[in-house]
This record gives C-alpha cells, sequence and structure tokens, in this order.
C-alpha cells in the first residue's frame, strides 16, 4: 500500500529547524510494510497544504502530514485542511472539555487561542485526546489521513501508538513482508562494490542501494514480498551471496560501528587495547568510548602531537625524532611499542602522520600517515597516503587504524 508523507512549517523550509519526522515516519512505515510514494517538504502556506493534499489522495492509499496543528496565528494546516477538502470545522466536544478543565486547574488565563485546537475539520477524529498532543484522523473517500504535530517527540509517540495500529487494521492482510540489511563496508570504493554485486544474481525482489557514509560505504539490501517464508527464504539467500564476495570487506551491519565491532572481538578474546595519537588528535579515542562498557577493554590513549609528549610519555629517543623526524616509520614503531609498555595492553596501536592543510613535503606530502601495531609476536608499520582535506584524512587514518586491528583479531 502506497503512502505519502507531508512535512509543514515555515521553519523547515526556512533551514531554521531540520525535517527529522518524516524519516522517521518513512523508517516506520516501510518496516510495517508500506511503500512511500513520496515526501514534501512545505511552508505554512494554506493554498500550498491544501494543493499538496488534494494531489496525495489521487495517487496514494494514505496520507500523514505533520506539522501546523498548534494554537498559534501561523499553525494553519486544520484550515486548509478544512477549505481544501470542503470540510467546516467544527468544535470537538470532548477536546474542548479537557483543554478548558485543563486551563481552570493550571491558569487563571482565558481559553483564549487553545480553543483554536479544539476545532476540527467535520468528520474528524482526536487520535488520543488524553494524551494532551493535537493529532487527528479523517477519512476521506475511503482514505485515512493522519495529521500529527510538528513536535518531534510528540509526533513519533503518535505515529507508533495510533498511527501504525490503525493503519494495520485498515489495511489488514495488504501489507507487504520485508526484510531489511544494511552491510558496513570498509575499504571499497562504491563502484567497486557495484562491479562484484553485479556478478551475482540476487533475484528480481532484491533492491540493492549505495549510500557513502564517509569514510565507508553502505550497502542496503531490501527484500519484499506477499509471503513472509518466502520473503525470508530469499533474502537469507541474498544476504549469504553478498556475505561470500565481499567477506572481510564488511565489518558490520545495521547500526554497527567500526569501534563497536572491534570492541566486540576485544571481549570475545580477552584482549586489552591502547592507542598513541598523533595527527589524529584523538579521535580513536574518541570512537573507542563512544561504545558503551568499552572500558572492559579500552584502557586509553596518549596524544602525543608534540615530539616532547612522545619522548616523555611513549619512549621515543630525541635523538631518532632528530634524525628521521616525527612522521616516520621508525618513529611510529617506537610510539606503538612504548604504548604497550606503558599501558601493559594487548595490542597498542600509534599514529603519526600529516593531516594537513600545510607541513607536507615532496618526500613526506600532506597525508602521508604511518600506522604501527605492537603485540605480543612483534611490531608492524604500515604507510599510508591519504587524500583530501584535514577532516578527511584524520577519519580516514582512524577508520583504517580500527580497520587494521580488526583484520589482526579476525586472524588470531
Amino acid at each position: 500500500m502506497l503512502g505519502e508523507i507531508i512535512a509543514i512549517g515555515d521553519e523547515l523550509t526556512s533551514g531554521r529547524i531540520t525535517n527529522t519526522t518524516s524519516g522517521f515516519a518513512a523508517h516506520h512505515l516501510f518496516e510495517a510494510g508500506f511503500d512511500i510514494y513520496a515526501m514534501h517538504t512545505i511552508g505554512d502556506t494554506p493554498a500550498l497544504i491544501g494543493e499538496a493534499l488534494k494531489r496525495a489522495l489521487k495517487r496514494v492509499d494514505f496520507v500523514l502530514v505533520t506539522g501546523g496543528l498548534g494554537p498559534t496565528d501561523d499553525d494553519l494546516t486544520t484550515q486548509a485542511v478544512s477549505e481544501a477538502l470542503n470540510r467546516p470545522t467544527m468544535p470537538n466536544l470532548e477536546l474542548l472539555s479537557l483543554i478548558r478543565t485543563h486551563l481552570e486547574e493550571n491558569s487563571d488565563q482565558p481559553v483564549g487561542s487553545l480553543d483554536k485546537l479544539a476545532w476540527l475539520p467535520e468528520g474528524a477524529e482526536t487520535l488520543n485526546p488524553e494524551s494532551k498532543m493535537a493529532g487527528f484522523q479523517l477519512i476521506h473517500r475511503d482514505k485515512p489521513i493522519f495529521f500529527l504535530p510538528g513536535i518531534p517527540h510528540q509526533m513519533r509517540t503518535l505515529l507508533v501508538e495510533e498511527v501504525l495500529p490503525r493503519l494495520a487494521t485498515w489495511y489488514k492482510g495488504h501489507q507487504q513482508t520485508s526484510r531489511q540489511r544494511i552491510y558496513k563496508i570498509f575499504g571499497k570504493t562504491e563502484q567497486e562494490i557495484n562491479l562484484q554485486i553485479e556478478q551475482i544474481n540476487l533475484g528480481e525482489d532484491v533492491t540493492i542501494g549505495y549510500y557513502p557514509v564517509f569514510p565507508d560505504v553502505h550497502l542496503s539490501i531490501i527484500v519484499r514480498g506477499d509471503d513472509q517464508e518466502t520473503t525470508q527464504s530469499q533474502a537469507g539467500n541474498a544476504f549469504g551471496l553478498i556475505e561470500k564476495v565481499l567477506g572481510d570487506f564488511i565489518y558490520g551491519r545495521d547500526k554497527e560501528t567500526m569501534a563497536s565491532v572491534l570492541g566486540g572481538l576485544l571481549m570475545e578474546q580477552k584482549k586489552l587495547f591502547s592507542v598513541a595519537e598523533s595527527c589524529t588528535g584523538g579521535l580513536i579515542s574518541h570512537l573507542m568510548t563512544s561504545v558503551a562498557g568499552s572500558s572492559s577493554y579500552f584502557l586509553g590513549g596518549v596524544t602525543s602531537y608534540a615530539n616532547s609528549m612522545k619522548e616523555t610519555y611513549l619512549e621515543v629517543e630525541p635523538a631518532l625524532l632528530e634524525r628521521v623526524g616525527a612522521v616516520s616509520p621508525e618513529v611510529a614503531e617506537r610510539m606503538a611499542q612504548g604504548m604497550r609498555r606503558k599501558s601493559q595492553a594487548d595490542i597498542s596501536i600509534s599514529i603519526t602522520g600529516i593531516a594537513g592543510p600545510g607541513g607536507g613535503s615532496d618526500e613526506k606530502p600532506v597525508g602521508t600517515v604511518f600506522i604501527g601495531l605492537a603485540c605480543d609476536e612483534k611490531t608492524e608499520v604500515q604507510r599510508f597516503l591519504f587524500s583530501g582535506n584535514r577532516y578527511e584524512i584524520q577519519h580516514k587514518t582512524a577508520q583504517t587504524a580500527l580497520n587494521l586491528v580488526r583484520h589482526y583479531l579476525l586472524t588470531q
């Protein structure tokens, strides 16, 4: 079944507030088995609101409208709907009574503009008057229209608790069954992934989407069908083929991050981890500690930006720094080894490089980074040349470093 989402508000079209409600609604409606034909964001203009609503009703099975239901003069959705659908507004006596009772108990002020909330288009049914959140349903020519507040937390509550159950009842047996998975991929470009996926037969009911989410590529797989058992089987087959083709380049699924996946491996193998950072400025420590429970495997790190910090806290010899410079494989090796000794970690990594925009040379251009990994067996250092601005180089470096540790743990 097809739906359309219309978000209303001058604050959205002016860019003052980001429209998060439409994305939330689309995600939950899709998971419930409904397809979204289109999403629109329009201002508080009655004629435009009415035009968008009438156009939507001609091409979809239901419409979801958010915003413009408040008590102020610029909340014009109800008025626009009344005029567009030729349904005069009428007082909802239950809602009006609740508003007046609330004001009598909590304020000496007259009812005033709050009365406006109780005047709804003819035939409208409030979604949950006891919740004290504006929202109503209107059936127009056998098509349900849902009007929700633009306040994000109120909209989310009414969508989940009122709209989705009503839609499930209204279109019982007509929703499609769906399975979706997002693969997080690092180390391959979108084009490289696309070429590999094209070589396998995933079936007609499988939809693939590629989404560069710096510094990764996210691969979305959606399988939809009328029969749950068949859809489940097709999805399992598609997931298996994709995982076989892309292998370890897939580091995670859905809401997993590189740091959370690495944390899981460290916990599983009962290993402790620490970092010595220079050009990433503590970014790796930030990523690791963004995962709840990371204190059980992440000991911490040293942000040794200055040479004096490398000497004092990581035991890098001043003579070595003088001879080869801070951005060198030798210094990266000493940093990783020093960090491991000081922290008593099982695994330590080091980062030293030139993030730019200045500081590069012909021998070591901007983007030159050395990453060291110290463990029981040995210390290895790899050289990388990353492109991009300072932000991009730092984030590519951090993700690469964590990925190196991930690959190391996968071989244990």
